[in-house]
């Protein structure tokens, strides 16, 4: 590859990554749906019809954000659970670190997963899913669930995920004093689960 054209590589990649990071900030203040591709595209120092080389529309860049959050969580997960000492308390709380690394971009998800987007809502829906079926596998595993039916093991885990989600929302917008407290509340929620998940007879 020539230099004229590794410099052009990394001029469109600086513009993508502008893209996303205006993309948040706007929606900070007035929610995606609310955005405009003008305005998106002058956050980035683009005229509107550049956009288009980055991407095909304002759904795609909402969809490369979620891929961006939830998606690298999930398969973040998926390489922590195959660590054989991972306790529940640890896989938690490396949940909060991950997202602790992009506070904007979780904070933009939080609000858009019950937004005014729908293409947002799904996509970020779709990627909430696969992480309650994966833990759903992980679930199955366990011997003392071993006489739980697929349904009662997909109602531990969208618990068990609906937790953790509520918690990330109160850690987001915490002050920072609050923050080791409201992680902690949250291991122990799940711990609470899984004691319960024990002794449950379905």
């Amino acid at each position: 590859m020539s230099e004229q054209a590794a410099t052009r590589g990394e001029r469109k990649e600086r513009t993508r990554t502008a893209l996303l990071d205006g993309t948040l900030a706007l929606a900070a203040d007035r929610g995606f749906a609310a955005l405009s591709l003008r305005e998106i595209a002058r956050s980035a120092g683009i005229v509107p019809t550049a956009f288009y080389r980055h991407f095909t529309s304002l759904d795609e860049l909402g969809t490369t954000l979620v891929e961006a959050g939830v998606r690298q969580l999930r398969l973040a997960l998926r390489e922590m659970r195959r660590k054989p000492d991972a306790a529940l308390a640890d896989t938690v709380r490396f949940v909060f670190e991950q997202v602790d690394g992009k506070r904007d971009l979780w904070g933009f998800l939080i609000r858009e997963r019950h937004g005014g987007s729908a293409a947002l809502r799904g996509a970020i829906s779709v990627e909430m899913q696969l992480i309650e079926r994966e833990l759903v596998v992980d679930l199955s595993r366990v011997p003392v669930l071993d006489s739980w039916s697929p349904d009662d093991l997909e109602l531990a885990a969208d618990l068990i995920v609906s937790t953790v989600a509520d918690r990330i929302a109160d850690y987001l917008v915490a002050e920072t004093r609050e923050s080791a407290r409201i992680v902690e509340r949250a291991v122990l929620q799940v711990r609470l689960i899984a004691l319960g998940m024990g002794v449950w007879r379905p």
